[in-house]
C-alpha cells in the first residue's frame, strides 16, 4: 500500500502561482511513478502530468504545459506541481496518484494508477 496525502491547493487570483506537494509513505516511493490529475465539478478526471520513477522522463497535458511543472524529491518522498499563470480554468480538485512498474502511466489513463490521494482544492478567481 502507498498512502498519498496532497497538500497546497487554495483560492489564487488569475496569473497567480501555487505549488502542490504530495508526500507519500508505505512502500518505496522510488518504486513508482507519478501522476496529478484533476477533476472540476461535473467533469471526468483528467490527466495534468506525469514522471517516472527516476524523474527523468515527464509528460504534460497540451493543456498545461508551459505553465505546470512536476517534479519529485525521492529522498522526500514528494511529488511536486508548480502551478504558474493560472486561469479560472484551472479551478479543480487536484489528485495525485502513484502508478506501479508495470503500468503504462504516461497514457495519462485514470485506470493506470493504483493508488490515489485524497485531493486538494484549487480554485482561480477571475
Amino acid at each position: 500500500q502507498v498512502q498519498l496525502v496532497e497538500s497546497g491547493g487554495g483560492l489564487v487570483q488569475a496569473g497567480g502561482s501555487l505549488r502542490l506537494s504530495c508526500a507519500a509513505s508505505g512502500r518505496t516511493f522510488s518504486d513508482y511513478a507519478m501522476g496529478w490529475f484533476r477533476q472540476a465539478p461535473g467533469k471526468e478526471r483528467e490527466f495534468v502530468a506525469a514522471i517516472s520513477w527516476s524523474g527523468l522522463m515527464i509528460y504534460y497535458a497540451d493543456s498545461v504545459r508551459g505553465r505546470f511543472t512536476i517534479s519529485r524529491d525521492n529522498a522526500k518522498n514528494t511529488v511536486y506541481l508548480q502551478m504558474n499563470s493560472l486561469k479560472p480554468e484551472d479551478t479543480a480538485v487536484y489528485y495525485c496518484a502513484a502508478a506501479s512498474g508495470s503500468r503504462s502511466y504516461y497514457s495519462g489513463r485514470v485506470g493506470e494508477y493504483d493508488y490515489w490521494g485524497q485531493g486538494t482544492q484549487v480554485t482561480v478567481s477571475s
